[in-house]
């Protein structure tokens, strides 16, 4: 199995980490499709996908913390050379995920509106917010199934096809948002509910293709993962294990910025359709960051199953500065000249909310290089195994960041661009409690920080 054994060499960062960014990320790609053509077709609408977009990125975020669970135990036997528990492990997260978005599917369309309420005051957003929610319920399932696939072929390190379904998932939805949300080629005029369907129907298309492809791929054969393998009750408890850390940290991550978005609803609508704007530059310019992150992740998790630890340090470092220097090319025009790099993409005659939003853009590119460096270690300590210490960090992070935000709208009164701050405070703990506990990290023993 020396074959599958993995470097710690930049190209071979690089080939896992490329495919993930876009892989991890599909759920911020279909957001971002979804923004930037409702971008165009009104301020309402914008500003609603600014809460509604977070809102299901938190039910999907969930399905991918699940598959990132059996994504660390692939990995970990992968490192181990145990070729036939991969496909059990496989076949297992496969279930869960799929018990678990038939369980949210049904909360959805049972709570949804009610849901929503909670946090929108606006009866009219909260009604477009809802429009959306609806179509978009349905993709549930597809996003749930897909990342069980992505975690497989994740935790193999065989992630090049990754990228093909990232690519055929945004331009089935870029097509499709076009024709749905301004009635084009004699579909109707749907707006915001059209956005719904564009990103559920171009999800179904990206799974069924990542299935073709399974179909035809010899190399996975010697996992049998299509075979009756026999059923072992102790691997879902090994997912659900390190799934559930990971799950409540989605939970309170993503929750988080629900809350965000909730709070800045108070400020009015002008302010949440800047934050929309600014959340998706965050979320194209984040994707070096959270594919490396989910790369690192990987890596780590095969060195202690390879009794590789002492490398995980060094390996940590060198993707932090590739993490920062892929940040900083993509940044740095963004941030500085957002009306030459953004106008090909929501220019229009109007160009006031992208004036207005430039102070916010100045405070990303501090949050991203923060995020760059915290989120690497931050993820390097979970790559051990260390999930539930993760989640207790990352419950401290959040509650911190919340007062934050609640005393700075509610008492201070700042502007949108100081209220991001937050994000420096967030990714500034982590990043201070990761660095410590990995250079204190008890390398000689087994067992990680629990």
């Amino acid at each position: 199995m020396n074959h599958h054994r993995l470097q710690t060499s930049t190209s071979q960062i690089l080939k896992i980490s490329l495919p993930i960014m876009l892989g991890s990320a599909a759920q911020n790609v279909i957001a971002l499709v979804d923004s930037t053509f409702l971008y165009h077709y009104d301020e309402a609408s914008f500003a609603a996908m600014g809460f509604i977009g977070v809102f299901y990125l938190v039910i999907a975020a969930m399905g991918f913390s699940i598959s990132r669970g059996g994504q660390i135990w692939i990995a970990r036997k992968m490192g181990e050379g145990s070729v036939l528990e991969v496909g059990r492990l496989f076949q297992t997260v496969f279930v869960v995920e799929g018990m678990v978005a038939l369980l949210l599917f049904g909360v959805v369309k049972l709570f949804g509106p009610w849901m929503i309420r909670l946090f929108i005051d606006d009866p009219h957003l909260a009604e477009l917010c809802n429009d959306y929610l609806q179509p978009r319920s349905y993709g549930i399932f597809f996003s749930y199934f897909g990342v069980a696939l992505i975690a497989l072929y994740t935790g193999i390190a065989r992630t090049t096809f990754i990228l093909v379904s990232t690519v055929i998932l945004f331009s089935v939805n870029t097509i499709l948002d076009y024709l749905f949300v301004f009635g084009i080629g004699g579909a109707p005029e749907l707006g915001i509910a059209g956005a719904g369907w564009a990103s559920t129907i171009a999800e179904a298309a990206a799974f069924v293709s990542f299935i073709v492809y399974m179909i035809f791929d010899h190399k996975i054969k010697d996992f049998r993962i299509t075979s009756f393998l026999r059923f072992d009750p102790r691997m879902i408890g090994q997912i659900l294990s390190t799934s559930n850390h990971l799950l409540w940290q989605t939970f309170f991550a993503m929750g988080s910025w629900v809350a965000f978005f909730g709070m800045v609803e108070n400020m009015g609508q002008h302010a949440l359709a800047i934050s929309n704007l600014a959340r998706m530059i965050y979320l194209v310019l984040s994707i070096p960051c959270w594919g490396l992150a989910s790369g690192t992740n990987t890596i780590v998790s095969h060195f202690v199953g390879s009794r590789k630890r002492m490398a995980v340090k060094p390996l940590v470092w060198k993707i932090i500065w590739i993490t920062l220097i892929m940040t900083w090319i993509l940044a740095v025009p963004v941030v500085f000249f957002p009306k030459v790099t953004l106008y090909p993409i929501l220019g229009k005659s109007d160009m006031s909310l992208l004036v207005q939003a430039q102070p916010t853009f100045y405070m990303l590119l501090a949050i991203l290089s923060l995020f760059s460096i915290g989120g690497i270690y931050f993820n390097g300590l979970l790559g051990t195994g260390a999930t539930g210490l993760g989640l207790r960090m990352q419950v401290i992070a959040t509650v911190l960041y919340l007062i934050f935000i609640y005393v700075a709208i509610h008492f201070l009164h700042w502007p949108i661009y100081l209220v991001w701050s937050a994000e420096l405070l967030y990714w500034g703990f982590l990043l201070g409690v990761s660095a410590y506990l990995l250079e204190k990290y008890r390398w000689t023993n087994y067992a990680p920080y629990q």
